[in-house]
């Protein structure tokens, strides 16, 4: 599903996106400027040792947040971590805190630029599997290793194969300077510090969605011309004082927390999160496509497609389509999830159907749900939400 309409609002540090496809809210995201956010660069403290199952060790980190992170020592690439208590390291952070876990940390650091990301613990020279063009990329490649420096590696995003050549070599050396800067700045700062914050996700935004995308709607007029100085004037741009709530989207996030989706045809689908994983039940409910069930799998696999985006579902998630749980019945279906999940940004895999009879699906954890962000759970009932008799 194409993202037309990007929605931009920012207010106070706080920072809300929103990606429309036919006119429904597709993608949403989150950002506090002055928060803990994935891809932010600390000198961190380290706090505790913990001992880890099959010999394993890790260490809790303070790098200022509500609760210490956790970075495991063996990490691949890198030589173990062998630290003591009040030690301190420059980390990255690669899934933020959600629930009662604190944030994940990292040591193999990555600076994202426009056509490059840069990997000043790696080897080695990638291209995104996202770029169509494979002989253009290895073209993009090879220029890459033409100009290492040094051990260093590389990741050639999408848009990296359309820059011209010099700016490409010219932005390898920005990055390079940038990592530079980040070490300087460790020896001269205290524990917990941030080094670099995460850029304005929006920028990631419209470049991810640049073919597709007609309009972008805004709330400030720097945000406006930041987005003509780096994408050109093409691009149809519009100021709105209170977009979200003029594209009625606070009640379509409020929609988007809620555990039953009725389908057009009378189906319905069922979301429901635990510290597990994500199960998703789908029900014929008052279908009225005659006992189709195939046709109401296919519009339910669009949906929690849809769904695992804009809720940023992720980790473990099982699905039970309705009818019988076979492969023959349930193939197209399949397909169908596969498809429209094959651009989404964050990595996942479509297993396919289960022993058991169910759909899985594994997606990277990256930042929290939805859910997590825009609610707690109840002390009452903990987070039963039910009553009893």
């Amino acid at each position: 599903m194409s993202v037309e309409t990007i929605v931009y609002e920012q207010k106070n540090g706080k920072v809300k996106i929103a990606g429309l496809s036919g006119g429904r809210l597709s993608e949403l995201e989150f950002f506090d400027e002055n928060g803990v956010a994935e891809g932010n660069i600390y000198l961190g403290r380290i706090t505790k040792k913990i001992e880890l199952a099959n010999g394993k060790t890790g260490y809790f980190v303070n790098i200022g947040d509500s609760r210490d992170a956790f970075i495991n020592a063996e990490e691949y690439g890198l030589e173990d971590l062998v630290a003591a208590e009040g030690q301190t390291i420059v980390v990255q952070v690669a899934q933020e805190q959600r629930a009662e876990k604190g944030a994940r940390l990292v040591r193999s650091l990555q600076l994202p630029g426009h056509s490059l990301v840069y990997c000043p613990y790696k080897l080695t020279v990638e291209a995104s599997s996202r770029i169509e063009d494979r002989q253009k990329a290895e073209e993009y490649k090879n220029l890459a290793m033409e100009n290492t420096t040094g051990q260093e590696g590389w990741i050639i995003r999408t848009a990296g194969v359309n820059t011209p050549a010099e700016k490409f070599v010219a932005e390898m050396a920005v990055l390079r300077k940038n990592f530079e800067d980040i070490l300087d700045m460790s020896e001269k700062v205290s524990a917990p510090s941030l080094l670099k914050g995460k850029t304005n996700p929006l920028f990631d935004y419209i470049a991810r969605h640049r073919n597709s995308l007609r309009k972008i709607i805004v709330n400030a007029r720097t945000i406006q011309e930041e987005i003509t100085r780096r994408f050109g004037d093409d691009l149809l741009i519009g100021i709105v004082p209170g977009p979200f709530d003029d594209f009625g989207l606070e009640e379509a996030i409020g929609e988007a927390l809620q555990k039953e989706i009725r389908l057009k045809s009378g189906g319905r689908i069922f979301i429901e999160e635990t510290k597990a994983c994500v199960a998703i039940d789908v029900d014929s409910g008052e279908d009225r496509g005659s006992g189709n069930l195939g046709r109401l799998n296919a519009e339910a696999a669009y949906e929690i497609a849809r769904q695992i985006k804009l809720r940023n579902l992720s980790g473990k998630i099982i699905i039970d389509f309705a009818g019988l749980p076979e492969i023959r019945y349930l193939n197209s279906t399949i397909e169908i999830l596969e498809q429209e999940l094959r651009n989404d940004y964050v990595k996942n895999t479509v297993f396919g159907l289960s022993r058991a009879g169910c759909v899985e699906i594994v997606r990277m954890r990256r930042r929290p749900s939805l859910r997590d962000l825009l609610t707690t759970e109840c002390t009452c009932c903990q987070g039963t939400g039910r009553v009893e008799k």
